[in-house]
C-alpha cells in the first residue's frame, strides 16, 4: 500500500465535495487522472473507498477510516511547512512540549520565560493534555518533552523528576466540611463528592483527572461555576460557592488573601510527582537538552 500526498489530498476533496468531478477540480487534477488515482487506492487496499450513487459519492466504512487519517496527515504536513518556514526568518530551533494542567499553570511560566529570554531564536510549542495522552504522544514521537504525573505508566520513555505536586482541598471558612476540622486535618475525597465544586473553565486536564476520581466513587461532580485561573477559583471558593481541588502551591498562594482553609486529601492519587519524559535525552537537540536540564534542576 503506497499512497502519496496527492492521493490523500484528492480523496479529502472528493469526500468533502461528494463528487469525483468537483474533488478533481479542487485538487487541480484532470477527471481521468483523479478517477485513476482513486481506483489505484482501492486496488491497493482491496476494498472500495467510495460508494458511487446517482447524485455523487460518499465514503464507505474503509473510506471514512482513510478520511480520518488523511486529515491528520495533511494537517501535520501543513504544520511542518509552517514550522520550517519560520527558519527563513531566523528561527534556530523548535521544541514541542506537552504538559498537564498543574505543571503548565504553576511551574512552567517562570521557568520557560527565563529559558526563552536566553534563547531568542528558539520557539516552544506548549500544549496542555492529560498525562495518559502525553505518554501516548511521546511514544509516537509527536512531541519532544512531556510533563506527566507518576500515576501513569511511562514505560518506554526516559524520565526525570520535575516537581512534587500535591493536590489539596480548598474550602471557604463557612463550608460544611470546614466545620470542626482540626489543624492539619485530612479528608478522603469520598467525603467531598456530594458537595458543589468550583473548577477550571474548559476541558482542562486537571478537571478531567479529578472527574475520573469522582467517577471511580460512583459520582459525577457538580460544578457550580468554572473559571480560568486558580486565583479566581480560590476567591470564588472563599465566597462560599463551593469547594475545589487544587495544586497545593496555588491554594497556599491564595490562602491569606482569600481566607481559605486548606485540607489535605488522604487519597493516594492526590500525592503526585511530576515527571519530565522524553524518548531519548541523548537524541534531543542541544537547546532541548538544556531546557530539560533547567526543568529538572533542584529548586
Amino acid at each position: 500500500m503506497r499512497f502519496d500526498l496527492t492521493d490523500l489530498k484528492l480523496f479529502l476533496r472528493v469526500a468533502e465535495s461528494g463528487s469525483i468531478t468537483a474533488g478533481a477540480a479542487h485538487a487541480h487534477l484532470a477527471l481521468a487522472s483523479a478517477s485513476a488515482r482513486i481506483r489505484g487506492m482501492e486496488d491497493a487496499l482491496g476494498v472500495p473507498l467510495l460508494a458511487r450513487q446517482r447524485r455523487g459519492v460518499e465514503p464507505t466504512e474503509a473510506g471514512r477510516t482513510l478520511l480520518h487519517h488523511a486529515r491528520l496527515i495533511t494537517q501535520q504536513m501543513e504544520r511542518m511547512r509552517a514550522d520550517l518556514g519560520e527558519y527563513a526568518t531566523g528561527l534556530k530551533g523548535h521544541i514541542r512540549l506537552l504538559s498537564n494542567t498543574s505543571a503548565l499553570t504553576e511551574f512552567l511560566p517562570d521557568m520557560l520565560a527565563s529559558f526563552m529570554a536566553a534563547h531568542p531564536h528558539v520557539n516552544v510549542d506548549l500544549e496542555e493534555r492529560l498525562s495518559t495522552d502525553i505518554v501516548e504522544a511521546m511514544l509516537e514521537r509527536l512531541a519532544d518533552i512531556g510533563i506527566v504525573t507518576d500515576a501513569v505508566d511511562s514505560s518506554g520513555l526516559e524520565t526525570r523528576l520535575f516537581k512534587e505536586d500535591r493536590l489539596v482541598l480548598a474550602l471557604g471558612p463557612g463550608h460544611a466540611l470546614a466545620k470542626g476540622l482540626r489543624r492539619n486535618a485530612a479528608l478522603p475525597f469520598s467525603r467531598c463528592v456530594e458537595h458543589d465544586f468550583v473548577g477550571l473553565a474548559g476541558d482542562s486536564a486537571l478537571t478531567q483527572y479529578i472527574g475520573e476520581q469522582g467517577q471511580r466513587l460512583g459520582h459525577r461532580l457538580r460544578y457550580r461555576v468554572r473559571l480560568r485561573s486558580f486565583d479566581a477559583i480560590c476567591r470564588m471558593v472563599a465566597s462560599g460557592a463551593g469547594l475545589a481541588v487544587l495544586p497545593e502551591s496555588a491554594a497556599v498562594r491564595s490562602r491569606d488573601a482569600a481566607n481559605l482553609k486548606i485540607v489535605r486529601l488522604t487519597d493516594a492519587w492526590a500525592r503526585r510527582r511530576l515527571l519530565l519524559c522524553m524518548r531519548s535525552y541523548a537524541e534531543l537537540p542541544g537547546y532541548a537538552r538544556e531546557l530539560v536540564d533547567i526543568l529538572a534542576a533542584p529548586a
